[in-house]
């Protein structure tokens, strides 16, 4: 029953590592790793060690893709109305001829 399990697991993290690196979003990517991470932390408390289980559910899980989405939501930022209407482009400004 423990081979099953190791089996299934190992198979798990194969699959998830390799969806997780033919995905090119990251913000999906961050989701893919998350669940290999979970998928990590069941294989390592398959394996009988539940403290690195327990590191890699806390890390790998949960604050990795945390910092990785919020990277990317600060990166991917659209511009805001100010800073159009700084560059010129805000398309909302009136020419005067003169």
């Amino acid at each position: 029953m423990n081979e099953w399990l190791v089996g299934v697991s190992v198979a798990f993290v194969v699959l998830t590592a390799t969806v997780a690196v033919l995905t090119r979003d990251p913000a999906r990517q961050a989701v893919v790793l998350s669940v290999l991470g979970l998928g990590l932390a069941l294989l390592f408390a398959v394996l009988q060690a539940p403290d690195v289980a327990l590191s890699q559910l806390a890390v790998g899980t949960a604050l990795t893709p945390l910092l990785i989405l919020l990277t990317v939501r600060k990166v991917t930022r659209r511009p805001t109305r100010a800073s159009r209407d700084a560059d010129g482009r805000g398309g909302t400004e009136r020419r005067e001829r003169g």
